[in-house]
């Protein structure tokens, strides 16, 4: 049975709810261990965070991703989180923007990220289901520099309304491509990104891959909270965010990846960027500061990641976070593991 507007509305609320408490597993980034540097042969002032992504510059390369919209409750979030990366100077991304195109009232709660942070790099988001009409329409809503379109099937087949018809999706996505004039990133949301789903997309004319991998977010889990009867086969599913680079990296393409799902640190954003990621990205950890401590504090919370990352760069003798990815490094445990075996049949 198709979701109705208010039932939408009712679960943008409830995963709010109930987001703060799942964690899907490890991302496999403890893994990744950089090669500390005693002569770097680099002052402070040699560290250059800025980067430039979708024809803007950033602080520092990280993302606040895509949280919520749509109810009215998620206005005042949603403002505070533009700001935040208004004063922080890095990208923001909002939450799926269906519930707005489909009722005209909760536009409001997404147009307010361009308005509080006009000159800023902000990213629309619709899933893969959707038309290339309403994926301009959910560009134009917040004049968004780039449009991420979410691959949650995982998610929907633990919804009790969710989708259960998955065969257009990849012709949806070129369609986008070729339709929009901003580009097109494709994200998971927490269950990782293969190989083979990377290729595909690459072929579909994507050249932005957000790897959404394990350890972050569970939205399996979040959904079994919204169910009478839990499906737990999904439990600790999909790939962890350090095997989602390293299996994309594995294919040589000329594409950017965006690291995101378990991201808790510098040092996480640190050791995707020596992976290959040029831009990281947290949901969870920073909204959960948003509302438990406030907006003030999340300020200072990406100003301490931003100077921990310049630490990072400086120990490990790199003059920008880009040149992490040339420096050597040592991968461990299941990440190693899997590595060695990513030859699969």
């Amino acid at each position: 049975m198709p979701e109705t507007i208010a039932g939408r509305g009712q679960r943008k609320l409830e995963h709010l709810r109930f987001f703060q408490q799942d964690c899907n597993g490890t991302s496999g980034l403890e893994d990744v261990h950089l090669i500390h540097q005693a002569l770097p042969q680099l002052d402070w002032t040699d560290i250059d965070l800025s980067c430039r992504w979708l024809g803007k510059t950033l602080a520092a390369p990280f993302i606040i991703n895509a949280l919520t919209g749509g109810p009215p409750e998620t206005k005042a979030i949603n403002a505070a989180l533009a700001r935040v990366a208004r004063r922080t100077g890095i990208a923001l991304a909002v939450g799926s923007q269906k519930a707005a195109i489909e009722n005209k009232a909760w536009v409001e709660s997404f147009a307010i990220t361009r308005r509080e942070n006009p000159e800023g790099l902000i990213l629309a988001n619709l899933g893969a289901g959707n038309s290339p009409d309403v994926a301009r329409e959910a560009v134009a809503m917040i004049a968004a520099d780039g449009l991420q379109v979410h691959l949650n099937a995982a998610q929907e087949l633990v919804m009790p309304e969710g989708d259960r018809s998955f065969r257009g999706w990849l012709d949806n996505i070129k369609d986008m491509v070729n339709f929009l004039d901003v580009p097109v990133i494709a994200k998971e949301v927490g269950f990782g990104l293969s190989r083979e789903a990377a290729l595909q997309l690459y072929h579909a004319g994507v050249r932005i891959l957000d790897v959404g991998g394990r350890g972050g977010t569970d939205f399996a889990a979040i959904e079994n909270k919204r169910r009478d009867r839990q499906v737990t086969a999904l439990n600790h599913w999909g790939l962890p965010t350090a095997v989602s680079i390293l299996e994309i990296k594995e294919l040589g393409l000329p594409v950017e990846i965006v690291a995101t799902g378990g991201i808790r640190s510098a040092l996480d954003a640190a050791r995707a960027l020596a992976l290959g990621a040029k831009i990281v990205g947290a949901a969870g950890h920073f909204l959960k500061i948003l509302l438990d401590q406030g907006e003030e504090t999340l300020v200072q919370e990406i100003f301490s990641w931003q100077e921990d990352l310049k630490r990072i760069c400086l120990l490990t003798g790199c003059p920008t976070p880009a040149e992490l990815a040339t420096k050597p490094l040592v991968i461990t445990g299941k990440t190693k593991a899997w590595l060695e075996g990513i030859q699969r049949r």
